[in-house]
Order: structure tokens, then C-alpha cells, then sequence
């Protein structure tokens, strides 16, 4: 549980200061039952056979509970329970479904960000829906901010903007959508490339596959292990460690063309699960930091 109790009381306060109802134009127990099973949780009312029942009776029909009282039902324990739970239950409350002003979403989300830096969490688009803005959790990077900056910097608005894009649906897809992450992350590296090899006016021939990029991209920028003096100190040290780019990309290759999006597959393959797509975003991302840092550094 790495938000703490501090942070979750602090959102709950915040909303119950503006004014503001969780559940959005959504009834209590229709909201809840979009991230909770309520019809196989216990009644606390022994009129009803289960918790969608009692919640409706006495928060839509009666409304004789408190409005804090989803903070003291220990059913859903939002105060205690796995962070994955809590930035769910704060993600469906800025759904499409659920908040119908846009702007009431994003100030929402301004506002649990605000608290959830300081635990190292970030609420970020997802994806749209009806051109809405769907979103999803994330954990804060130390080096987020400077790679993007760094783009910002780099690239013209136009790539550096579709570049960020590529990078955010990369990372928020990990948890939800594990196949979408491992093939945009392939995606971002072909993009560095590909955008390096332009502005250095060096032409593509043919359609090269990842591992071809990239080879031609760090002998473009003088990286490859033969332009290493022997002189140099730790030369074989510096040889084994860019030799290991090829390898880490063709990694991503194999794994964005047996698991990730972009192919046809059959209806029975079974995905991989998030701790491999983070795997293959975080090869993604160090590569495509240092590809584009010595880019600039070499101009």
C-alpha cells in the first residue's frame, strides 16, 4: 500500500468540500458495482441478500447513511485496501459514464494528482471514448519529466507530440493492456530511429526490421562496438554493453510480433502479463533516452 491512509482521507475531504458526488449521475451501488461484485458481497441489512441491495435501500431509496459512509464500510476498506483498488474506484469516478462535463473531470483529476504526487502516482489519458478522455493510473517515473522535456526539446511540436503520445499510451497500457504496451514500445524505438536518421539526412533503404534500425542508427551516431578504440579504458566493457543493443531490441521485436498489437493471432493465444510488457517498456524507454541524448550531443 503505497498511498497512504494521509493521502486517501485528504481526496475523500477534498471531494466533500467542493461538493462533489463520487458516484457522478450514477447511482451509489451502480457506480460501486462497476469496479465491485456487490450481488456476491454480504448485506449488512438482513432484508437483502446482498450489498447492491442494502446500499440501494438506504442510500437511494431511505438515504439514511451518512455521505462518508463508503470510508467506514469495511467491505470495500478504500483506506486500507491494495492501491490498485483505490486508483481504480478514483479513475471511475472521472469516466465518460460517470461525470458527463469534461471539465469537472479534468479539475477532478488536477486535484487527485495534486495529492497522489506525493506517493508517487499519477492519473493520466488512457484512451477515448466518443472522444471523451478515458483514464488510468500510473506510477511516477524519477525520469518521466526529463524525458519529455528532453523531446520537447529535441523534436519539433508536431514529432515531439506524437512521440509523448506514443510514450504515455506505452505506460499506462502496462497494467490494462500488456500486448498494446509492448507494441507501441517497439513503435517508440522505431520512431527515434527513424526521426534521428531523418535529421541527419541519412536515407532508409528498404523496410529494416527493428534490429536494422537501430544498427544502422548507432553507427550513424558512431556507437558501434567497432568504433571503439582499442585504446580506450574498459573498451571490451564498452563493446559488450552496445553489442547488447541489438539484442535488447530484437527482444522487443520477437515479443511485439508474438504478443504485442499489430498482428492477427488466433482466438485461443493467451497474452502476456504486465511485468513482461514493463520489461520491454523499459528496454524501450532507455534506448530511445539514449539513442536521442547522444543525438544531440554529437550534432
Amino acid at each position: 500500500m503505497k498511498i497512504s491512509e494521509v493521502t486517501r482521507r485528504d481526496i475523500f475531504d477534498a471531494l466533500l468540500v467542493e461538493g462533489v458526488s463520487w458516484s457522478g449521475r450514477l447511482e451509489e451501488p451502480d457506480f460501486l458495482n462497476r469496479i465491485f461484485d456487490l450481488r456476491s458481497m454480504e448485506s449488512y441489512d438482513g432484508r437483502f441478500n446482498s450489498a447492491y441491495g442494502d446500499i440501494w435501500q438506504h442510500r437511494v431509496n431511505n438515504y439514511d447513511w451518512e455521505d462518508d459512509w463508503l470510508l467506514n464500510d469495511q467491505r470495500f476498506n478504500l483506506l486500507k485496501a491494495d492501491d490498485q483498488v483505490f486508483l481504480r474506484f478514483l479513475c471511475e469516478m472521472l469516466h465518460p459514464v460517470v461525470r458527463h462535463d469534461p471539465a469537472e473531470a479534468e479539475r477532478l483529476r488536477q486535484t487527485f494528482n495534486q495529492y497522489l504526487k506525493e506517493d508517487g502516482y499519477e492519473i493520466v489519458e488512457r484512451t477515448k471514448i466518443s472522444g471523451r478522455p478515458v483514464f488510468a493510473a500510473r506510477l511516477q517515473m524519477p525520469s518521466a519529466t526529463t524525458a519529455i522535456e528532453f523531446v520537447k526539446e529535441t523534436f519539433v511540436s508536431a514529432d515531439a507530440n506524437y512521440v509523448l503520445q506514443q510514450i504515455t499510451r506505452m505506460e499506462t497500457a502496462i497494467d490494462e493492456d500488456p500486448a498494446l504496451a509492448i507494441g507501441t514500445a517497439k513503435e517508440l524505438v522505431e520512431t527515434c530511429c527513424k526521426t534521428i536518421l531523418a535529421e541527419r539526412e541519412i536515407e532508409i533503404a528498404g523496410s529494416p526490421d527493428l534490429p536494422q534500425l537501430v544498427k544502422q542508427t548507432t553507427k550513424t551516431l558512431a556507437l558501434t562496438p567497432d568504433d571503439i578504440p582499442e585504446k580506450a579504458k574498459a573498451a571490451k566493457t564498452i563493446r559488450r554493453l552496445l553489442s547488447n543493443l541489438a539484442t535488447i531490441t530484437q527482444g522487443i521485436a520477437e515479443l511485439r510480433n508474438h504478443y504485442g498489437t499489430g498482428h492477427g493471432a488466433v482466438a485461443t493465444r493467451k497474452g502476456l502479463q504486465p511485468r513482461h510488457a514493463k520489461l520491454a517498456v523499459g528496454a524501450a524507454s532507455t534506448l530511445a533516452i539514449f539513442l536521442l541524448e547522444t543525438h544531440q550531443t554529437r550534432e
